[in-house]
This record gives structure tokens, sequence and C-alpha cells, in this order.
């Protein structure tokens, strides 16, 4: 079994815990307090930390740090088709259904949507529902609405 490394980003809507190995992360989410052990920040977490900083910032847009993803071939099906979605841009459930080649598939969508252990990466808040409400974000709707609102604050300052 290959060793896990483990750090933390104090983010603007929150700590980020971000678990990886050598060969790529595992998860990044949010979580309330930072474990009670104290870690190094191993080499291989170090670039997603300098990423996800960036992206806070509004420095980067798309991610490229190797990925662990551990999930159904549905589910990764779908979590590779989250991460095509345009930054500062959004998708219905259906939408990402459709595009998987299952349109029925709405709720399976919305499972696996709800499994992303790879959180702002993997863009599952970038998901709202066909009416366009935003709906179903495992760290809290609040969060995702300030995710959305900074891609497109972001989007929109570019253009000028």
């Amino acid at each position: 079994m290959m060793k896990k490394y483990k750090t933390y980003y104090k983010s603007e809507i929150g700590l980020i815990e971000i678990i990886g190995t050598e060969n790529g992360i595992l998860s990044v989410g949010f979580v309330e307090e930072k474990s009670k052990n104290s870690f190094e920040i191993h080499r291989c977490l170090a670039e997603c930390i300098e990423q996800i900083d960036a992206y806070f910032r509004g420095k980067r847009r798309e991610f490229s740090v190797n990925l662990q993803l551990q999930g159904t071939d549905f589910q990764k099906k779908v979590w590779s088709q989250l991460m095509k979605i345009p930054f500062g841009e959004t998708l219905s459930y259906k939408d990402v259904a459709a595009s998987i080649g299952n349109e029925k598939a709405v709720r399976a969508v919305g499972n696996a949507n709800g499994r992303n252990k790879i959180a702002i990466i993997i863009p599952c808040h970038r998901v709202i529902g066909s009416n366009g409400k935003l709906i179903g974000y495992a760290s809290g709707v609040w969060r995702k609405e300030w995710l959305l609102l900074h891609e497109r604050r972001v989007c929109s300052t570019e253009r000028l």
C-alpha cells in the first residue's frame, strides 16, 4: 500500500484538506479543523497547493496535477466530463448526463457528483439544477455559490 500524505490550505471559504500519494492526489475537501497530527508538506502535495492557491487568487483556471480517481467506471466517466466544463460556466445534471451519452442518468450523475472526493479540481460546483438553481454540494451550497461567483468575477475582470 502506497504511503499517504496530507496537508491543508486555508481558503477564503474554509480549510481544505489535501491527501495524496507519490502517484497523485486522492482527495481535496473542506474540513472543519486540521487533524491533530503535524505534517510536513510532501513534495507530491506542494504542486497541488500552489495550483489551488493560484485558483483562489484568480490566476488559474485549470489544474494539471495527477489525480488518483477512486470510484466506479461510471463515476470516473462523469468526473472526467466535469473537468471539461469551462471555468466560469455551468451545466445542468441533465446536460452532463446527455454529454456522457445517457440522458436518463440524471440521478446517477448527481450521485457521482456527490461522491467526488476531489473538490474544485473536479469542478462539481459547476453542475446546477435544470431550473438554474444551485443544488447539491456536499460542502454546502453557500460554498458552491461562492466558487461560481469567484469564477465569474475572474472572467469578467479578464475582459476589462
